[in-house]
């Protein structure tokens, strides 16, 4: 297989499962290459997502690996030969890399959770919205730039309002509801779109109120992609450097923990809805 110049993320998680195999086995990479025939400095571009992997091989190695995890072996072989091109490769050399390895982190995600304290959350924005935010950039960024962005923003959507929706729960702080980005016009009815879509099933809302004792979670934003099988989720979080994939088990197990916890202290799903009606109205 040639070698890849740009892998995507998705490409490089492959990578780093089949790492994650070997050293659980004790094997050094030049040892593993050998088992299949092949050499350490292939076997470095298997594992950094640089060079593809065939299914044969990737079977092979798991067995010498002592891999008995039958739904993970599945995965990554369906991760290995998965040649999905989504409408996220329309904007490959447009926009950013990040931009397109989350639209398809969400696509392959089997549900998603997000928690977020200032913006309204991705999936939810409005077009209005999102304008707002990519416009309130510094250094501001061409109109073209802003555009392409806003539309990828809006077609990402498509994991909850499309034919195949996937389960999703976002908990919202007060903050978020309350801060304007654009005008008042548009604040409700980013609200509205809010509640609009809390009435679909696969669609969960929940909200943090200002009032409410004992909360230290606010700076604990994260957007948490279910995968085909728990070893395969993953964490997204803001960095200075852009997005940053996150897949070690401990922190996802840290996350999952973060996550419950900040359910457990939000508002019902119900009340919740009540809640942003009413803050709907004050507008």
């Amino acid at each position: 297989m040639p070698r890849r110049r740009q892998p995507t993320a998705r490409q490089e998680r492959l990578g780093v499962e089949l790492r994650k195999l070997r050293e659980a086995a004790g094997l050094k990479a030049r040892e593993a290459a050998a088992l299949v025939g092949s050499d350490s400095a292939h076997m470095s571009q298997m594992e950094s997502g640089t060079a593809g992997v065939s299914e044969e091989r990737l079977r092979s190695l798991a067995a010498h690996y002592s891999c008995e995890d039958a739904e993970l072996i599945e995965a990554l072989v369906a991760m290995a030969t998965d040649r999905t091109r989504g409408w996220w490769e329309e904007y490959r050399g447009l926009l950013p890399a990040r931009f397109l390895d989350i639209a398809e982190l969400e696509h392959h995600a089997s549900y998603r959770l997000d928690v977020e304290s200032l913006t309204v959350p991705g999936l939810f924005q409005t077009e209005a919205y999102a304008h707002a935010i990519y416009s309130y950039r510094v250094p501001e960024l061409p109109p073209k730039d802003t555009e392409l962005r806003v539309q990828h923003r809006m077609r990402r959507k498509t994991i909850i309002e499309g034919h195949a929706p996937i389960p999703y729960e976002a908990v919202i702080h007060e903050a978020a509801l309350r801060i304007r980005v654009g005008d008042r016009t548009a604040a409700r009815a980013q609200l509205d779109r809010i509640l609009e879509l809390s009435e679909s099933d696969h669609v969960t809302v929940r909200v943090i109120p200002f009032d409410l004792d004992g909360f230290a979670g606010a700076w604990n934003t994260m957007m948490y992609a279910g995968g085909s099988v728990s070893k395969l989720d993953t964490v997204v979080r803001d960095a200075p450097q852009g997005a940053a994939f996150i897949d070690s088990e401990a922190q996802l197990g840290a996350f999952r923990t973060l996550f419950r916890k900040v359910e457990a202290a939000s508002l019902e799903p119900e009340r919740s809805r009540d809640f942003i009606h009413r803050l709907a109205k004050e507008l």
